[in-house]
């Protein structure tokens, strides 16, 4: 039983996230967006991603007690405060969406991350135990088994909608592998098909670059393996009805919206009517050569399935991006971090692909916020994606020292240089 204050709560902020939804400009961002994703772009987007600010709303603020209630107080609230202050092109919609909730067995070896807390109180740095340090421990790993609760699921639709769905419709879609009692994340929409990170989580990172040279064909196998797995992953959510097209919603790990006029609107959907993403930082102090033997060929297998891909994080791309277009059949859109050379990789991209340009968050972050190399960052930027489909997308800072103003401050700063 919700008592009324907290209830009250819930439904002011549902209201304030309605009364952004129906603004016209969402409208006009979404166009701007798929714009953009049809490679036809009216003007580069711009977005700053919150959801990884620990502070951005303080505890203190939240009045529900009830967990899963707490957590949907917090991401009304963390959603209504970026539309209301950073001024970029984030877009509301006019239902607030909860995922499928499901459970996913492990691989009989732990990726758990074990953290490590700062002076400040901070966890940022974490390792993880590299169950896998030779190949007789092939032999623990195991194909992960999944689970979909619609019953609960069920249960919290019918919570949400008896507290405010009058107001704010409530819809089921998406999936959070990350969290048992999920509430709203930004990253419901996301399909991760990235193999590397789980398989440093698993070898640790001297394995990784050392065994493509002492056992090359281990890494093959447990790249088989994890392409099997992750494959298995996505045909379970089809033949259990949990995919949900994902070109009219946000799609976080990448930090951008997945609006586009190329995949379908369908209530039930296949992989062929979705985007997925997919990286390979792990392998960036490795050639490009080496990504291409050892690596693409199994994520290819299983992001090829896909509408639509987007590849890379902060990786530099410039280098191996001709790799990549090979194995790929279906891209869209290049993450272009600060490790890239911002003109050899529009030389590449041009009007094929989405220049996403990923801008440093070193420069904006912790104390002392550099403003000439922001300024740097966005001038060089907009000069060599000059021809290209543009979008900015700040992902990645962790800490601004309390300092809010600055995600507004570089939103206006990009507008006023975009034009």
């Amino acid at each position: 039983m919700v008592d009324n204050n907290q209830r009250e709560r819930l439904r002011a902020l549902a209201a304030r996230w309605m009364e952004h939804a129906q603004n016209p400009v969402m409208d006009k961002r979404r166009k701007l967006w798929r714009a953009v994703k049809d490679l036809k772009p009216i003007r580069p987007v711009v977005l700053v991603e919150t959801c990884m600010f620990t502070d951005y709303v303080s505890p203190d603020e939240l009045v529900n007690t009830d967990p899963y209630l707490r957590n949907i107080e917090k991401t009304l609230l963390e959603q209504v405060r970026h539309a209301d202050e950073i001024g970029d092109d984030v877009i509301l919609e006019p239902y607030f969406q909860i995922p499928w909730v499901i459970s996913e067995s492990g691989y009989g070896v732990s990726l758990e991350a074990h953290h490590a807390e700062s002076t400040d109180g901070s966890d940022l740095g974490y390792s993880f135990e590299f169950g896998i340090q030779g190949e007789a421990d092939f032999d623990k790993l195991e194909f992960r088994e999944r689970t979909v609760h619609r019953d609960k699921t069920q249960a919290n639709k019918q919570l949400l909608e008896e507290i405010f769905g009058d107001i704010l419709p409530v819809v089921v879609g998406g999936y959070d592998w990350f969290d048992p009692e999920p509430g709203y994340r930004p990253w419901l929409a996301n399909i991760y098909c990235g193999l590397t990170m789980d398989l440093f989580k698993m070898v640790g990172n001297d394995n990784l670059l050392l065994w493509v040279y002492d056992k090359p064909e281990f890494i093959h196998k447990l790249m088989a393996f994890l392409r099997d797995d992750r494959i298995a992953r996505y045909e379970w959510m089809e033949k259990e009805g949990l995919l949900f097209v994902n070109n009219n919603t946000y799609n976080p790990c990448p930090g951008s919206y997945g609006y586009v006029s190329d995949l379908p609107d369908k209530e039930q959907a296949t992989r062929a009517d979705c985007w997925g993403w997919i990286d390979s930082q792990e392998t960036a102090p490795m050639s490009p050569a080496m990504l291409d033997e050892f690596f693409l060929p199994y994520m290819a297998e299983l992001i090829n399935a896909f509408g639509l891909s987007y590849y890379g994080c902060c990786e530099a791309v410039h280098d191996r991006l001709h790799h990549v277009e090979k194995k790929f059949n279906n891209l869209r859109a290049v993450s272009v971090s600060g490790w890239s050379d911002f003109y050899k990789a529009a030389e590449i991209i041009g009007k094929k692909y989405v220049y996403s340009r990923k801008p440093t968050p070193a420069f904006i972050s912790g104390e002392y916020p550099d403003w000439e190399k922001v300024e740097k960052d966005l001038d060089d930027t907009l000069d060599a994606a000059k021809d290209c489909s543009l979008e900015l997308c700040f992902r990645d800072i962790y800490t601004v020292n309390g300092d809010y103003d600055r995600l507004a401050k570089w939103a206006q700063m990009a507008r006023g240089k975009i034009g």
